[in-house]
């Protein structure tokens, strides 16, 4: 710089213009003479310093136009001022003659000292570059201009204690259009609201405080919050805090940027919302529970509340059909009054809920819109209830992308309940084919006393394959059987009403425990071979289990064999708690092993137990601590009827009962009084023959039975006379009187006769033919020694 030594100013930018390119400086006294000029001033006006150091700066402007006022002509200093303003564009004379327009700033850098009158205290002159930097300064001017009045950012400086003290063009229209009224609140006030980002859980004016401090700025912070001018609709700003400081590096306030990010916070909301919907709604297949997590995802992220209305057809599993507003039933209600779940519903014709329906669209409620909506929930085109969307006074209406929003969980929601209607239906079936096939009652014997529970799993999967059963056998005899198929459905119980009518079916033929099971495998492993060949949806009885005993009141013994299942628990009177030693087996239809059996000795009012694993599979917990909390309860309940101990058992157990079902069978055995019974050796001797009549005559008269005893000397005279004929040593004749008449002739030998049509000129073979006749049932069983040879005769009426 010629003349005066000059060094630029810090923040020489201050008066207006605002950075590069360079500008070119002159200095002018305060009478207007220049006094200094830099080498840029020379190339951008083309004049030395020799020719301008000395002349007044406004002999540098272009004459003003006619029209201008002669006083401003007179008054250059006043022109240079530009009416009081520290910046504008001027029109400058160059040197060759032309004239060249710049953004000039006027800057006064020392005041004038006391006294001084020479009137020389310097002030800057900043000129511009002409064309480019005119043109920069001015675009950098209307951006500046147009950040702070017409961005749909929002700029807000905010001083100490969060309070207002200036904002742009859109924060005023976001305070309501009155900042003069805003100017002095605080944040909190202004914008009532909370923070949503993780790392800044503070609210916003207290990290505001924090920036003031520290300096450091915080970035992308989200709050939500309401906005003056919109108080019922709650939005989401995007919003970034930085300090502003003054020229001497002092703190004077915090800027916050904020970018409202509502559509797009609530489009990510629904996203979630729907991906929740997806993974909870339907979980449990029941069109109440269905509506019941419905309600719990969309309160309150979407709605105040929700009520649910579905067909009442639809609940019972029937077949969808046109939906009456006035047929439904409330299978959800969770606006916080008295519960009205599984009450009738009718809307009246004409109401918006009877438009939804009729229409099969979303409705709002013309009188309280848009804070009711009314959607129907569809499935192929048929509506099956009605969902109602509740927002309160304080709430933001819904809007058009919360209607799609409502529609799509409708929608989603109706599948559920459809499926689970289609469930409900099957699993009916199912329970129903399952109690037809399970016994209605227990026969009343003298053998025991019994009792029974059948527990259905508490689950999606339906009815399951456990059975029980009590078979009266000859001789007073009684079989106990419980079982367990692998599955659940209507497979499951058809394989178990097979399995039951083949049990029952063995059991009559007087097998031993051991040998009714073999067969029994036998007939499974073909029944599944054939399901295999006919493609069928393989739920054969493979890897059933069953537990089969017998139990002799006479004898006051029992037979036991296992096919892959939990042993029964024993009682004895006067005995610990026990579960029968039982050899293992494997389940039916799997392979092709033998079973064994066991015999146990059970004394006159011994409890049996028999069960099936859903019983003790506690959720958790090894099956050993089921069998450990049964033994408890039998142990403590030992003398309790046979029927309240099965529901003493189920009060303990089935609370932590798993995802199958389960079965208890509970008997107290009892004995045949020796009187009862009466038994004789006979020798192999024809001779004896009448007096096994007379024996069982006898007998018959101490009994009281004296109407009998033509019939049973005849059938005691055949079955003895074909044991001396066909068998061979020692033969034992036995009547017992129980709730029948029971006549048993044993021998040594294993073959078996048979009952047959004699011809008109045979002699023989209508022996067994007559006892048939005679008798209301007969037959023969099996022992290890031999063969007994039993019929049945019915008592006389009192």
């Amino acid at each position: 710089m010629e003349g005066l030594p000059f060094t630029p100013p810090a923040g020489a930018d201050e008066g207006g213009y605002l950075g590069p390119p360079p500008a070119a400086f002159a200095l002018i006294a305060a009478d207007g003479v220049l006094v200094g000029w830099s080498r840029e001033a020379e190339a951008l006006l083309g004049y030395p310093a020799s020719q301008v150091l000395g002349r007044r700066a406004a002999d540098l402007l272009v004459t003003p136009h006619a029209d201008r006022d002669s006083s401003e002509e007179r008054r250059p200093d006043q022109r240079l001022r530009f009416g009081g303003t520290r910046g504008a564009v001027v029109d400058v004379r160059h040197r060759s003659g032309h004239t060249v327009r710049v953004a000039v700033t006027l800057r006064r850098l020392t005041p004038a000292p006391d006294g001084d009158s020479t009137g020389r205290a310097p002030s800057a002159v900043l000129m511009a570059a002409e064309l480019e930097g005119l043109r920069w300064w001015e675009t950098r001017q209307a951006m500046l201009q147009g950040l702070v009045t017409q961005s749909p950012v929002t700029l807000t400086i905010y001083g100490p204690g969060a309070r207002l003290l200036w904002a742009n063009a859109s924060s005023v229209r976001e305070l309501g259009g009155d900042l003069t009224a805003s100017l002095g609140r605080s944040m909190a006030e202004l914008f009532p609201g909370d923070v949503l980002t993780t790392e800044h859980l503070a609210p916003p004016e207290d990290f505001i405080q924090q920036i003031l401090e520290s300096g450091e700025p915080v970035i992308d912070v989200h709050f939500r919050g309401r906005a003056p001018a919109d108080p019922r609709r709650e939005h989401v700003w995007s919003s970034s805090y930085f300090r502003l400081v003054d020229g001497r590096g002092e703190p004077v306030g915090v800027c916050e940027q904020s970018i409202d990010v509502t559509d797009h916070y609530r489009a990510q909301q629904r996203l979630a919302l729907l991906a929740e919907a997806g993974a909870r709604i339907g979980a449990t297949l029941d069109p109440s529970g269905t509506a019941a997590e419905l309600a719990k995802i969309v309160v309150p992220q979407y709605a105040d509340a929700v009520l649910v209305d579905v067909a009442a057809e639809v609940l019972e599993g029937e077949e969808p059909k046109p939906v009456t507003a006035w047929d439904l039933v409330r299978v959800a209600d969770s606006d916080g009054e008295p519960s009205r779940v599984g009450e009738r519903i009718a809307y009246a014709a004409g109401s918006s809920q009877a438009v939804s329906l009729a229409g099969g669209r979303a409705t709002a409620d013309a009188e309280v819109a848009p804070t009711r909506l009314y959607v129907p929930l569809i499935v192929r085109g048929t509506p099956l209830g009605l969902v109602t969307f509740v927002r309160g006074d304080a709430s933001e209406p819904f809007d058009d992308g919360d209607r799609a929003m409502a529609e799509e969980l409708a929608s989603r929601t109706a599948v559920c309940i459809d499926n689970a209607r289609r469930y409900r239906r099957e699993r009916t079936a199912a329970y129903m084919l399952q109690r037809s096939l399970l016994p209605r009652s227990l026969p009343v014997l003298s053998a025991v006393e019994a009792a029974s529970r059948y527990l259905p799993a508490d689950s999606h999967l339906g009815a399951g394959g456990d059975w029980f059963d009590v078979i009266p056998l000859s001789g007073a005899r009684v079989g106990l059987v419980v079982g367990d198929v692998v599955g659940h459905g209507l497979g499951a119980a058809a394989t178990m009403g097979r399995l039951r009518a083949m049990v029952r079916t063995l059991a009559e033929l007087d097998l031993a425990p051991d040998e009714l099971l073999a067969r029994l495998n036998d007939q499974v492993g073909k029944d599944a071979s054939d399901q295999n060949v006919k493609g069928s949806d393989g739920s054969g009885a493979v890897g059933a289990t069953c537990v089969y005993g017998i139990y002799d009141p006479a004898s006051r013994t029992s037979s036991w064999a296992a096919a892959g299942h939990l042993p029964p628990a024993v009682v004895q009177p006067h005995g610990p708690v026990s579960f029968l030693r039982l050899p293992p087996g494997a389940p039916l239809g799997v392979g092709r092993l033998p079973y064994e059996g066991a015999e146990v000795a059970l004394a006159a009012g011994s409890l049996v137990v028999l069960f099936t694993d859903g019983l003790v599979e506690a959720r958790g917990q090894g099956i050993d601590v089921g069998l450990g909390r049964l033994a408890t309860v039998l142990g403590e309940q030992r003398g309790s009827p046979s029927d309240l101990l099965c529901a003493q058992i189920v009060a303990e157990l089935v609370s932590d009962q798993g995802q199958d079902d389960a079965t208890l069978l509970v008997v107290r055995t009892r004995a045949l009084d020796a009187r009862q019974v009466a038994a004789w050796e006979l020798p192999s001797d024809p001779a004896f023959v009448a007096r096994a009549r007379s024996m069982a005559a006898e007998q018959l008269g101490r009994w009281g039975l004296d109407d009998l005893a033509f019939t049973t000397e005849l059938v005691v005279s055949e079955l003895v006379t074909n044991a001396i004929r066909h068998a061979s040593g020692p033969i034992s004749l036995r009547l017992i009187r129980d709730r029948s008449l029971i006549c048993e002739v044993s021998d040594s030998q294993h073959t078996s006769p048979h009952a047959r049509y004699a011809g008109n000129d045979e002699e023989g073979g209508r022996g067994l033919f007559m006892v048939a006749q005679l008798t209301e049932h007969w037959g023969t069983r099996y022992l290890p020694t031999g063969k007994t040879i039993w019929a049945e005769q019915a008592l006389p009426v009192p």
